[in-house]
């Protein structure tokens, strides 16, 4: 038995926590039908997070709280439900007269095979499932080679991309590709109802996090000279706006526009994203390999106490064990540091990247499984665009050049430059070496490749 009187419209929130600039709530909102928006708690998800105090949880639930002010300000409500994606969808069907779902894509394998049992699921009860682009500027299948085929260089896949922008832009000089749906102007057009309640962080099994999350706001002069500071550990000088892309809570379409227009280094960025999350759209394999497969005989050294001094950041290289733990402290790592302890890991000791990319998937608060996964492959030396296998990051040469005085190391190390400080668990020359034959041995003739 319906609870809803009347056939309404399903929002379904995933990565695009915000009410501006929304593609699918925009055409929920143009639908003719009221629209109730809503978002799962999925529980396949949060049943797989070690940490109580997971401050992405933290982050979604307070996303979900200002969502929900917001809406009942409009006189509307947000439906929150806690459990399986495709339990909670039997549930509302039960409960609601539903003629029409919409939602944003999402691009990762397992988004895919939900989306697609729970598009069954709706098709078989004769109600529409609308999905829309928001995520990304640019889509899997909308820059690719003139034959057809995926881009797996991100030069060239670069220059596709920034062509493809030019030729959608009109008089004004603004992109196509960059236009805005004002969905904040529609909201008159939600279904009227008094508020649902929303479960507590306790209801869902979590803590309250302590970690502050960066602000959404950044100031114009970061990103005017991103190309001139990013590098830099010490210094603010990159966005910080990773956590807020992951989940949505800005628009990528208007954090673009803005890039295209003060600094196209920091532009250039927002590409890679677009760029492997193609990578992924077209080549799943990366989730639980290497992009490139010959890459599997390498024979790792997984020493199990050496990963723990990585994790802790108590490796005796200071630029690695600063990144570690400020990664430990934060949910943060500065992005050229996070290649040299990637490096790091993967070369000079001779982990399995993928452990690192799991540590990194526990802690990060911006974890994107496309963006980690791509940067992972590219330190070890198996994804796209990778670096020579032999080429081996110096820890020390790039302290040098980018931490020259060490303000960010004595930051995260303080006991650095005393007797206290842990002594280097590896030599580098002796690893570099190690590493460029276990390298050759592995791949073979392949190795000069």
């Amino acid at each position: 038995m319906s609870s809803s009187k009347k056939k309404i419209a399903l929002f379904w929130f995933r990565r695009d926590l915000r009410l501006h600039d929304n593609a699918s709530l925009y055409h929920a909102l143009k639908s003719g039908y009221p629209v109730l928006p809503m978002f799962v708690l999925d529980s396949d998800i949060l049943s797989k997070l070690q940490d109580p105090t997971d401050a992405r949880v933290t982050f979604i639930h307070d996303s979900l709280t200002n969502l929900q002010t917001a809406l009942t300000a409009q006189k509307g409500s947000l439906l929150v439900r806690h459990g399986k994606p495709l339990d909670v969808w039997k549930s509302l069907l039960s409960e609601f007269d539903i003629a029409e779902v919409h939602t944003n894509r999402d691009y990762e394998p397992t988004a895919i095979e939900r989306d697609n049992a729970i598009g069954e699921l709706l098709a078989a009860n004769g109600i529409g499932f609308h999905t829309h682009k928001d995520h990304v500027i640019f889509e899997g299948n909308e820059v690719v080679k003139d034959d057809g085929k995926p881009y797996t260089v991100f030069t060239p896949y670069s220059r596709k991309w920034k062509a493809k922008l030019e030729s959608g832009k009109k008089e004004n000089g603004e992109s196509f590709y960059f236009k805005a749906y004002p969905s904040e102007d529609n909201l008159d057009k939600l279904l009227q109802t008094t508020a649902f309640p929303m479960p507590s962080l306790k209801d869902i099994g979590f803590q309250r996090s302590r970690i502050q999350i960066p602000r959404q706001e950044v100031a114009a002069g970061i990103i005017k000279n991103y190309h001139e500071t990013r590098d830099f550990p010490a210094i603010l000088g990159t966005s910080r706006l990773g956590i807020h892309f992951r989940f949505g809570t800005i628009s990528i379409r208007e954090k673009a526009r803005k890039a295209e227009q003060l600094n196209t280094t920091y532009l250039n960025e927002l590409i890679w994203r677009d760029f492997y999350s193609m990578i992924l759209q077209h080549f799943p394999h990366v989730v639980d390999g290497p992009f490139r497969p010959q890459y599997d005989a390498i024979q790792w050294r997984n020493d199990q106490r050496e990963f723990e001094a990585w994790c802790k950041g108590e490796t005796g290289y200071p630029i690695v064990d600063a990144g570690m733990r400020e990664l430990n402290a934060t949910g943060f790592m500065h992005n050229r540091v996070r290649m040299i302890t990637a490096s790091f890991l993967a070369k000079h000791l001779l982990i399995d990247w993928r452990w690192g990319e799991a540590y990194f998937a526990e802690k990060l608060l911006d974890f994107d499984l496309a963006s980690n996964n791509g940067g992972w492959q590219w330190a070890a030396g198996c994804g796209t665009d990778a670096a020579p296998y032999f080429r081996i990051f110096n820890p020390e040469s790039q302290q040098q050049k980018f931490d020259s005085k060490f303000q960010y190391i004595k930051h995260w190390v303080p006991e650095y430059g005393t007797p206290k400080y842990a002594k280097p668990i590896v030599d580098h020359k002796t690893s570099r070496e190690r590493c460029l034959e276990v390298y050759k041995a592995g791949l073979g003739p392949s190795a000069s490749e």
